[in-house]
This record gives structure tokens, sequence and C-alpha cells, in this order.
């Protein structure tokens, strides 16, 4: 079966993504499912929704494995699973009303009150007035209304103290704006009820009740499963499969636990949290109907009791869900609107490094050509998601040869010849012939080339960029703004050609002569701008319109050198020159700083698909942009851009991939534009 896992990766700690999946996680859902015979391809769904359309519209799978938990709203779990749905894509759990109502704890708790279901007594509160005329037992435990895996949630929580409450649910408020639940804190212990709706249909796919034991050394004063626990202390939690309960109350949990995935249309796979109470009674604290995955959670200890383990539970889920969608075998067909049945035509258009360039430049005339490993790698990565790879070398015969070699659409790391538009020549001739291609249109490309247009553009948008002027002949006067000491480079090249140890300057009969050589040597004006001096990083983008920013990678100078620059020989000898930091230590509001200037550079030049953007901090913290490259290298193990993907979780044939899908989509949009022109044509004739 062919199967789109998607998936939210979890790159930092932080409470935001607290409820995604880790790569580890990833990676071991994906072998599973790959031992049990399945196609997969990974699909992490950060990011706009366009780009998760393009990817599922250019791998066509038979069912989609989801554990996405969307990123933000009442209704983020709901989100996914409703695409899916729109697309006629059939996918795993439950449906996004389930999820929906699950996520809201008190919409929920009166859902399952209704059926008989013991909970404890609670209040939904989005204001502090709503504490009024508070009916409710101390203590009490404070949680946000619309959150999972804890968060939120810690010792302070508990409220004991009736005089401490309004504080408590102020500061929770304006963290957790869309309100709180304020709920009886039952003393005793949690119990977690797992549900797999393939396996123990006799109790309606309910397994046995377990519980999580928490290492004395790290359990609070409260017995409570806290955000801490779950996520910095994980190690001192342990699952105890099945529960030491008295049969009575495990009889009852599955009563309840039954009535319970049943009211909320609960599908496939889910969990329910209890509180075993000191008085023995039962409540329900909470459903979660896309419940973690990882290993070690407690689905899987107590799917062991009926003989199922890790693998078998990915396959149990997949059985329930592909019996409700009535999902045939891949090479059964299936209708769907406006999708290409079979492998595409990909043409592959790119420019051959046949000469090596030296650390200081000479022969550097190919140094943004790729190699012939370069080259083949791409070629794999392009035909390992089904596709046909034509070769297009991009030489002066190029047209001709498109017009001889049709092809669906093209994937472009083509560079071009000469001038300050030659990234743009063969997006060009594709828009001239009406063929599809991966990667920035030519407008873009020649803008973001010509780094003096670039900044201008950049700079109208607000965002800061080192002050600077254009040299020809090294005589122009210098504008009173410019500081020394200063950078001189080539104002139309990149890879850091021109870009070298002696760039930086520090005087102007220096800065005359070195922009005299450069001007020179490279046919094109210098640019001189001011040198700024601090950490610099790099951040990749994948995408159109809001593109989603990979993890920010800094380029760590580890010389002596004053006035460090990420130059040409550094890049041909990073191993002693530079180190790289992926994801770079950063505080939260420097990340989203550089975060938004690279979403403001990627928009203001009209990027799409692919980009990267270089920046410097300089020792004030301000963020200044430097250029954008939106043909970025892809090089295995050694491009910037490779670099960070594989920090943010993608393998090399997941980034080509997700490139390659942003050109599927606009190929599959001409293709149902030119079915309407001719259901047109016909209607008329």
């Amino acid at each position: 079966m062919r199967i789109a896992f998607s998936h939210n990766l979890q790159l930092s700690t932080s409470e935001e993504e607290a409820e995604f999946d880790t790569p580890m996680t990833v990676d071991a859902l994906a072998a599973a499912l790959e031992r049990l015979g399945h196609r997969v391809e990974k699909i992490e769904v950060s990011g706009p929704a366009s780009r998760t359309v393009a990817r599922l519209e250019a791998y066509n799978p038979d069912l989609v494995f989801n554990t996405a938990e969307g990123r933000r709203g009442r209704f983020r779990e709901a989100f996914y699973p409703g695409l899916f749905e729109e697309l006629g894509i059939p996918y795993t759990g439950s449906d996004p009303y389930t999820l929906a109502l699950t996520l809201d704890k008190q919409l929920t708790k009166l859902v399952v009150a209704q059926h008989g279901v013991r909970t404890p007594g609670w209040r939904f509160v989005e204001e502090p007035s709503q504490l009024e005329g508070l009916a409710l037992r101390f203590p009490l435990i404070v949680k946000p209304n619309f959150e999972g895996s804890s968060k939120g949630i810690t010792q302070d929580s508990v409220v004991e103290d009736p005089a401490r409450l309004r504080a408590v649910v102020e500061g929770m408020l304006a963290k957790y704006p869309a309100g709180l639940l304020v709920e009886e804190f039952v003393l005793g212990r949690d119990l977690t009820v797992p549900f797999l709706e393939a396996i123990a249909k006799e109790r309606g796919g309910v397994l046995a009740p377990v519980e999580y034991l928490v290492d004395p050394a790290h359990r609070g004063r409260h017995a409570i499963y806290d955000f801490a626990l779950k996520t910095l202390h994980s190690e001192a939690v342990s699952v105890q499969a099945p529960a030491q309960i008295p049969e009575a109350v495990q009889a009852e949990a599955t009563r309840a636990a039954r009535a319970v995935f049943r009211a909320t249309g609960c599908r496939d796979l889910g969990r329910i949290d209890f509180r075993l109470g000191d008085d023995g009674q039962l409540y329900f604290l909470e459903i979660n109907a896309l419940p973690s995955l990882e290993p070690g959670a407690g689905i899987y200890a107590a799917a062991a009791l009926e003989g199922i383990h890790f693998d078998g539970v990915l396959e149990a889920v997949i059985t329930s869900a592909a019996a409700r969608w009535k999902v045939r075998d891949s090479r059964a067909p299936r209708s769907r609107p406006t999708r290409k049945s079979g492998p595409l035509r990909v043409g592959f258009s790119f420019n051959v490094k046949r000469v090596v360039p030296s650390g200081e430049g000479e022969g550097d005339a190919e140094a943004e050509y790729d190699s012939p490993k370069t080259l083949q790698a791409i070629r794999e990565a392009i035909a390992s998601h089904g596709h046909e790879v034509v070769d297009l070398e991009a030489t002066s015969e190029l047209p001709q040869r498109l017009s001889a070699t049709p092809v669906d659409l093209v994937f472009n790391i083509a560079e071009g010849f000469k001038g300050r538009n030659r990234e743009a020549q063969v997006p060009a001739v594709l828009e001239l012939l009406d063929i599809p291609y991966t990667g920035s249109d030519p407008a873009a490309l020649s803008i973001a080339l010509d780094k003096a247009l670039a900044k201008k553009m950049v700079r109208q948008h607000g965002i800061l960029t080192p002050d600077f002027v254009l040299m020809q002949t090294g005589k122009e006067r210098l504008p009173k703004e410019l500081r020394f000491p200063v950078i001189v480079k080539p104002v139309a090249e990149g890879s850091s050609k021109g870009v070298f140890g002696k760039s930086v300057v520090q005087t102007e009969p220096e800065l005359r002569e070195l922009a005299r050589e450069l001007a020179a040597r490279y046919r094109q004006p210098a640019l001189v701008e001011s040198y700024i001096g601090g950490r610099e990083f790099t951040v990749g983008m994948l995408g159109e319109r809001r593109p989603k920013v990979l993890p920010i990678m800094e380029v760590v100078f580890t010389g002596e050198d004053p006035t460090p620059v990420y130059d040409f020989s550094a890049k041909l000898d990073w191993t002693h020159r530079v180190r790289y930091d992926a994801p770079a230590k950063l505080e939260a509001a420097q990340q989203r700083e550089i975060e938004r200037a690279a979403r403001g550079v990627f928009m203001a030049l009209g990027c799409r698909d692919v980009s990267r953007v270089d920046f410097r901090m300089d020792p004030a913290g301000k963020i200044y942009f430097l250029e954008c490259n939106p043909l970025p290298g892809l090089t295995p193990g050694w491009s910037d851009l490779v670099l960070i993907a594989q920090a943010g979780g993608l393998s090399y044939r997941d980034l080509i991939g997700e490139i390659l899908a942003c050109g599927i989509r606009r190929y599959q949009e001409r293709e149902r534009e030119r079915r309407r022109e001719e259901r047109g044509a016909a209607a008329v004739g």
C-alpha cells in the first residue's frame, strides 16, 4: 500500500512543539510501516497547506497515516483530516468533528457526562470574573482547555488556597486566552485506557488500563503527570501494564472507556485518561483521539498484553482505517479528480562543473555549476518518487532539445551562462514553451542575483541591510554613511565567487584598488558595503507565498580573524575554517526576528519553492540582510541548504521531493486549465 505519513516534526523542546513527533519517533514509525510492506512517503506538514496538498497530489497515496497535530487554534487537530477529506484521500484516525470535540476538554466532559460517565466538577473560564460564585471543592487544578501533552500543567497548577486561585487563573489566561478548565483535583492515581479499534473487538477495541509510574526522585508534591515529567524527565516515568487495580475497577474502566469512545466517535486509535480516587471512584479526565505513538507509549504496553507489539499496533490502525474507507490495493483504479496516473516525465536542467576552482578563485567560471556526483544524487532522488528523469543540460541547444523531448515539467538547477540575468535564462525558455518548472521565476532570479537591486527592494520592505555603493571604475564617490571596514565583492555572482580573505578592507585606497580589480575580473560592478561584525546566519525556506522556515543555521568562524567572512576558500575547506550550528543557538526573540526577516525577503523578492537567505547579527542584536539565493546548492552532505534540511529532519530525498512537489502542483494546475479550455471549446463547437 502507498502510505503518506503526515506529521509535525519536533525541532525544539519548546512547549509550542510539545505535541509534535520527535525525529526518532518519525523514523521509528516510518521504518515500521516499511517493515509491514508498505511504501512510505514522509510528509512534514508545517508551513502552507498548499505545500502539503502538492506533496499529497504528487505522491497519490492509498492512505494517509496521520499523526499531524496542526499548529494553532482550537480546531488544529481537525485541520489535516478535514483537508484529506476535501481531497478525497483516506486517512487513519478520527474525523475532524471528533478531533475538534476531544480537543475541547469541557465540551467533551459535557458529552460524556450525558452517557453516565463520572467526571470531576469543573467550570470553563474565559475571564477571571467567571470565578464568582464558584461552587467547587478545593483543591482545584487549572489547565488550558484546548491543549494536550500536559501543556500548561505544572505543580503550581494545583490550587489548594482559594485566595490564590484568581492569580493563577489570570496568569494562565494571559498565556492561554482561548480558555481554561478549572476542575476539582481528585487525590489518587492516574490510569490510561488505550483504544485500538481492530483489536479486542469483544471489548469494543478497549485495551487493558495501564498506569504511569514516576520515580520518587522526580515526584512532585502533587501526583500529576505534568509538563516537566512528560518532556524534560520522561526517563523518570515507566509504564505498568496492566495497572495494578481491583477487577471491579478494571471492569468499570473498560465500561466507561467504551462509552466515551462511542459517544465521541473515536476511530482506529485513542486514549482516555482517568483518575482513580482515594475514595475508590473512577473519574474521567480527558480523551485523546490523536494519541502519541512514540516508542514506549502506553498503547504499546497495553497492546502487548494482547500479543500485539510495535509493528502490529501500526498495522491494526491501518487495518481498521482501510476497512472503513474500503481502501483497495494501490494498483486498483480509484477516482481522483485532476490527478494524472503513472509517473511523470521530469526534465532535469543543469550546468555540469567540469573545471574545479582553486581556493583563491582561479578557474572559478564554473564554480556555481554542479558536479556529476551531485547531479546523479538529484536524478536518483527524483526517480525515487516514481518519476522518469530526462537530462536537459543547459547548453545553447536546450530549446531544440525541449522541442524534441516532451516533458511534463522541469526540475531546474541551471545557473545559465553569463550576465546578471543568466539564472533566469532557462526558466524564461520554459515559460516561453509553457512548461512548468521548479523554483523561482525569471524576475525573482534576476533580481536576487543582482545584490544591489535585491538590497534596494528588501530595504523598501523595512528590512535592514548594510549601507552600500556600486563601483565600476573604482573612482566613484563614496557616500557619507558608508563606514569602514567595508567588504567588496562582485554584484552579481553566487557561491561566494570573488569573495576572499582580502575582501574586507580598512582604507579607501585598498577599497578603490580592489573594486577596480573585481570589476575588471568579473566584468560587472563591484558591490561595496559596510562590514557588519557579529554572528552570521543562513536560513533555508521551502514553499510558496508564505514559506516554511527550516531551522536557522549559524556559520561559526573558528579562526582568529577579527573580520571573518564566509568566503570562497572557507566553503571549499569548511571543516577547518568554520563550524555549522543547526539549529542555531538563539534566544526565542532573536529566532522570531530572523524568521520574520527571512520570510520578508522571500516575499519581497518574489521567491517560490526554495530559497536560502544570509544575514548578519551585529553586537547590538540588529539583523542585517546580506543576500538571497533562490537557486541554492544541493550537494549532498555539503551545501548549506542540505545541512539545514537535515537539521529539520528532512532527508536528501525528502528535500528534493519538497521542491519537486511545488512544480508538480503547477503542472496539475496547467492541466486543469487545459481541460477547462478544451471543454469550453467543445461546448462552443
